[in-house]
């Protein structure tokens, strides 16, 4: 009698341990990753403050932390939500990995044209959602200036035909995050609140 290729029960069971701590593993790392991302945009959120309060102290830049290639240049408040995030210089990849970056180009908020700000949708601008109309939006620049804001609309549009002239006349406030909301991947549609300066 021939005997078949089997294998034996234990080891069956042995491997079937195996794979599902592997699968259980890798479930682990995955979820680590996505809460990482979520607690680094908190603490360096600690840290922006701590540098903006520095700079607003002694007039000269301040970085959040030794190695950081951008530091804070405004605060943006959203006094109806209670939320309130700093803003750093430029809106390169590793600058919005920690908060809001101010697009290069775009002027100060306050000054003539329009101040555009970027951040992701899944931290830093996840509450653009709830922003809506007649809502204050209060943006305070690293040289002590608050400005005043009102949320006059919003608008869904691709990353490179967004229709904002930064050099439009009048005192505007973009804010821009990607679109939808729950999605899991990027696209090129962005959500942008819209805002013009009060008195």
């Amino acid at each position: 009698m021939a005997q078949g290729l089997t294998i034996p029960t234990k080891r069956r069971s042995g491997l079937w341990t195996g794979a599902a701590a592997l699968f259980a593993l890798a479930g682990l790392v995955l979820v680590g990753q996505g809460l990482w991302i979520h607690a680094k945009a908190l603490l360096a959120q600690v840290l922006l403050e701590r540098a903006f309060e520095q700079t607003l102290a002694t007039g000269a830049p301040a970085k959040p932390w030794p190695w950081a290639d951008t530091w804070p240049v405004a605060r943006i408040e959203f006094p109806r939500l209670g939320k309130s995030v700093i803003v750093l210089a430029g809106s390169s990849g590793q600058a919005l990995a920690f908060g809001p970056g101010h697009v290069e180009g775009t002027p100060d908020a306050g000054e003539d044209g329009v101040a555009v700000y970027a951040a992701h949708r899944d931290t830093h601008f996840a509450f653009l959602r709830d922003v809506v109309v007649g809502d204050e939006i209060l943006v305070t620049r690293t040289d002590g200036t608050s400005v005043r804001f009102r949320m006059t609309g919003s608008d869904v549009a691709r990353w490179d035909r967004s229709g904002i002239d930064a050099s439009s006349s009048g005192r505007h406030l973009a804010l821009a995050t990607c679109w939808p909301f729950d999605a899991r991947t990027s696209g090129p549609m962005r959500y942008v609140v819209e805002a013009v300066a009060v008195e």
